[in-house]
């Protein structure tokens, strides 16, 4: 009987100090960043490097978000081309290799009306690590799409954020 007791004891006090953690940071105004936290932005027009996986995934993106993407938008997003660089990370005398990818752009913003630059030529950038093995020719090439790939969505997703902070936007 005792162990029962210890379980539904412990049970009461992991419940109860999670859920005073909850209203203490919900309190403090704590939330989880994600699409519905972001603020709507105004109407956008995506100018610069429009065809590149990356402003592909932006224009989905804010898409998805109820952004108005149109050609005559009160603001214009222009987009560098970008550059994805590549380095490898420790001795090259190993089967299996660590490869640091950075993916960056420049990024302006400005409002058509007055021709203010709210940002101007600033960079964005993402990086992830991958581990790829020279033993494996044909999946090598996978797994650098693929990481192209993730950072391309990160980096849109780092580029709206960027946006919604932007105080002259509001």
């Amino acid at each position: 009987m005792k162990p029962v007791q210890g379980v539904t004891r412990r049970r009461f006090l992991a419940t109860s100090i999670a859920a005073s953690a909850a209203v203490l940071l919900s309190g403090c105004g704590f939330r989880l960043r994600g699409t519905d936290s972001m603020p709507r932005l105004p109407a956008l027009s995506l100018e610069g490097d429009d065809n590149s996986t990356l402003a592909q995934q932006l224009r989905t993106r804010l898409q998805q978000q109820g952004t108005e993407i149109s050609r005559g938008a009160p603001w214009q997003v222009t987009l560098g081309t970008p550059l994805l660089r590549q380095r490898r990370i420790g001795s090259e005398g190993r089967a299996s290799q660590d490869h640091e990818l950075t993916l960056s752009t420049t990024l302006s913003v400005q409002q058509r009306e007055t021709s203010a630059y709210a940002l101007n030529n600033a960079t964005v950038a993402t990086n992830t690590r991958i581990r790829v093995s020279d033993d494996d020719l044909l999946n090598r090439e996978a797994l650098f799409q693929e990481a192209e790939e993730t950072l391309a969505r990160q980096l849109a997703q780092r580029i709206i954020e960027r946006l919604a902070n932007l105080e002259a936007m509001q």
